[in-house]
């Protein structure tokens, strides 16, 4: 990388680039700190596949550009949320009505996933995730879509899918993938980054049930919201638990992590190493993967 160059969430950054951002951020001081990261985007084309500034991604890098001295932004705006916005956000209920005790998966009625949009479903989401998840509601950057495991109006589990991990040496050594090619479609892998099934539900086989509908709608919908469909899934499992929902499902165990984070590339921030686990959605994907054929969304009809 040349003197002046930065990358960032797959981004290359020449020093044209660089100079641009930082006076952006000294032109514009009364900017908030979304709308400085959008004018960012637009004046150095740094758009998603359908258009859309990658604002958070570019948010992130704003910070850590604060965060070295480079650039300085203005304060974050904050806004009172009244009493009452909170309130609408009902807590989780381990009512007798609500309670799911050792059903059988054909007992419970018809299982459905729910996007979930910004609003009281999203805050739900995010309240069901932060109480009940043993890491919690995730800081997520970049392309994500949310769903809401349900049956007759009941909710009974949440998933969400995000970005892929920046380097897994095992998936790589699996894909048969070069750098420059891990570089060029990363985007086309999707991490199941959340599952939650809430502890009051007990339903046989409910997990394995909403995995394999996740997986046969995710390139439909990633499609819709992003104008590109990914090919492969992957996912972390973390001791004590052995991936047993994600056996059933047919996902691949590859090996273990090296323990250590998304973003950590110095290898300085020891986690606990953790499972990987992975699921073709097109028999192609290799060759998607690797660039020697075009992405495109595939039915299950079509497999």
């Amino acid at each position: 990388m040349e003197k002046g160059e930065r990358e960032h969430s797959g981004r290359q950054f020449s020093a044209d680039d660089m100079a641009l951002v930082i006076a952006t951020t000294q032109m514009y001081p009364r900017l908030s700190q979304k709308e400085m990261a959008s004018t960012v985007c637009e004046l150095i084309g740094w758009t998603t596949p359908n258009g859309r500034p990658k604002r958070i991604q570019c948010l992130e890098f704003l910070w850590q550009l604060e965060a070295e001295g480079l650039i300085k932004l203005p304060a974050k705006r904050t806004r009172n949320v009244g009493s009452g916005r909170a309130a609408s956000v009902q807590t989780a209920k381990e009512s007798p009505e609500a309670r799911m005790e050792s059903k059988e998966i054909n007992e419970c009625g018809a299982i459905g996933l729910e996007i979930v949009q910004p609003g009281k479903r999203l805050a739900q989401w995010r309240k069901y995730v932060s109480s009940y998840h043993k890491l919690g509601d995730p800081r997520v950057f970049g392309s994500q879509i949310r769903y809401m495991i349900t049956t007759e109006g009941q909710d009974l589990g949440c998933l969400l899918f995000s970005a892929s991990s920046w380097a897994l040496a095992p998936r790589e050594k699996w894909i048969g993938w070069a750098a420059e090619e891990r570089k060029a479609h990363l985007h086309l892998i999707v991490n199941n980054s959340r599952f939650l099934i809430l502890p009051w539900v007990h339903v046989k086989n409910l997990a394995s049930r909403a995995l394999s509908m996740a997986s046969r709608r995710i390139q439909r919908d990633w499609l819709a919201e992003y104008c590109y469909a990914p090919v492969l899934l992957e996912t972390f499992v973390e001791p004590p638990y052995k991936g047993t929902c994600y056996k059933a499902s047919n996902w691949i165990y590859l090996g273990e992590t090296q323990g250590r984070g998304r973003n950590d590339r110095d290898n300085e921030w020891a986690l606990t190493q953790k499972s990987i686990y992975v699921l073709p959605l097109q028999r192609d994907f290799r060759d998607v993967l690797k660039g020697t054929k075009p992405c495109k969304a595939v039915s299950p009809d079509d497999e």
